[in-house]
């Protein structure tokens, strides 16, 4: 098995496993959590009456639904994610909302979308797990008309975030087989380097490449601090296998760790993130 096959199979074993099951029941509190993504995402989406747009990587569906309701009766809003976990709770959503939303359930890397299909795609930190980026990014070129617009967040680095990488440093000493970070690899921090992204883009078709830092405060109430640092993320994945002993400890420490963040009824944090933009180049894509 080559690399890039080994990623996609790690990405989609990891996404309707533990780590999507895990999203579907904190889906309420990353929602509030990343509302600030969502609104700016939303935002841009302005399209003319039938605007068909592709929410890549959408989860359980949050911004999906939040551009359906801004396009109303103009247009459609598709969402497509690996996970079968969170796709079925996005059509759940959708169906209670009755909105102009529908899923897929899909690897947006390979899967046969219909050609020039969407005015615009967005990403709600959903592009950063692909295997094989560039090919990723031209499938989505394929899909998307020419001249459609690209708008996507990704977070910087994991320096620069250090609230999101505050579990699994308080954890480490505990947790000997935790995992570590691969540079490039598919993940939470694959697109820190601007340069990376731009090559990325370019390489796959996108032209009107525009990448700007964003620092966003965002919050969490506390009492769902000790579900996400536990559920979640690298630390959250070893403790679903953990024994009851090593999985106290590992709560207890990591939850004083986060302190630092805990303002009264909040935890309040600031998150470093590109705001990417591009558009569909009319140039032959090879």
């Amino acid at each position: 098995m080559d690399v890039t096959h080994q990623a996609a199979d790690e990405q989609a074993a990891l996404w309707n496993g533990p780590g999507g099951r895990a999203w579907v029941e904190a889906q309420n509190t990353l929602d509030q959590m990343f509302k600030p993504f969502e609104d700016l995402l939303a935002a841009v989406v302005s399209p003319p009456s039938g605007g068909r747009v592709l929410d890549v990587g959408c989860g359980t569906g949050s911004t999906t639904l939040a551009v359906a309701r801004r396009l109303g009766g103009r247009g459609h809003c598709t969402g497509v994610d690996i996970s079968e976990p969170m796709i079925t709770a996005a059509r759940e959503r959708a169906e209670r909302e009755a909105a102009p939303a529908s899923f897929i359930l899909a690897d947006a890397q390979t899967h046969a979308f219909d050609p020039a299909g969407f005015d615009t795609i967005i990403s709600r930190f959903g592009v950063m797990f692909f295997a094989d980026s560039v090919r990723a990014f031209a499938n989505l070129r394929r899909a998307a008309r020419d001249g459609a617009e690209l708008h996507f967040v990704a977070w910087r680095s994991a320096a620069e975030n250090p609230f999101m990488t505050t579990a699994e440093r308080a954890a480490a000493p505990l947790l000997p087989n935790l995992p570590a970070r691969r540079p490039d690899a598919p993940g939470q921090f694959a697109f820190a380097d601007r340069q990376r992204i731009h090559r990325i883009l370019e390489d796959s078709g996108w032209a009107g490449i525009d990448i700007q830092p964003i620092d966003v405060a965002c919050t969490l109430p506390e009492k769902y601090l000790v579900s996400y640092l536990s559920r979640l993320g690298p630390v959250g994945r070893i403790l679903h296998e953990a024994d009851e002993r090593i999985r106290g400890q590992v709560v207890k420490t990591v939850r004083a760790a986060f302190d630092s963040y805990v303002r009264g009824a909040e935890v309040r944090f600031t998150t470093a993130c590109w705001v990417v933009s591009a558009h569909a180049s009319s140039a032959e894509l090879y």
